[in-house]
């Protein structure tokens, strides 16, 4: 194995790597390997070996797995991650009283905002790259989110209080949201926001 495992590593998954065609690439696996992948094959887990190859790269390079010091420490940019129970979240949340949900719930948007820039490599984030933190939202487990108009929609959102996931969204986005529903998807009006605004404007 090469000495430089990471920069490798970067170097095969960045944008410049890929050709125009395909190459043939044979990769020895070992039985229990073999095994492994054949189950997630039959139990319909996986529809082949090489969808489950491309879905690991994806993976590798929109978690940064490259960054993670295995067993241990795992980093996505300046931010360290950790895969955490949502009941546990939930037991947090609900010790904290819920006249401050919103408030807490920006600060943690804001806390967001600046490892989503650092990570993403954004001078700031802005309505015309939303799609790019909404991915990586996703990625990250947070939910699927998507824009429609002025309307702002939340699926499957790891957070389940609203008011927090509203808070969330405001300091990561530097808008203000209105909640149109409390079942979700979560449908949020977004009302205030130089940023959304764009969006309306047009």
């Amino acid at each position: 194995m090469p000495s430089d495992g990471k920069k490798n590593s970067n170097q095969f998954l960045g944008k410049n790597s890929l050709s125009s065609s395909a190459r043939r690439t044979t990769i020895i696996l070992d039985k229990e390997e073999r095994e492994f992948i054949d189950s997630l094959i039959r139990e319909g887990k996986e529809p082949g070996i090489k969808p489950l190859i491309s879905k690991m790269l994806d993976v590798y390079r929109n978690m940064m797995v490259y960054d993670w010091r295995f067993p241990g420490e795992y980093y996505c940019g300046i931010s360290r991650i950790a895969f955490v129970n949502v009941e546990i979240i939930n037991i947090l949340i609900q010790q904290t009283p819920k006249e401050k949900w919103r408030e807490i719930g920006r600060k943690m948007g804001a806390g967001l905002k600046v490892s989503m820039e650092t990570t993403l490599d954004m001078a700031a984030i802005t309505r015309d790259n939303w799609d790019s933190v909404f991915k990586r939202l996703r990625v990250q487990g947070f939910g699927d989110f998507y824009t429609k108009d002025k309307y702002l929609l939340a699926k499957t959102p790891f957070i389940n209080e609203w008011d927090i996931l509203a808070g969330v969204l405001e300091g990561l986005l530097e808008v203000e949201l209105d909640l149109k529903n409390t079942i979700p998807p979560l449908v949020f009006e977004v009302l205030k926001g130089s940023n959304a605004l764009q969006a309306k404007q047009a």
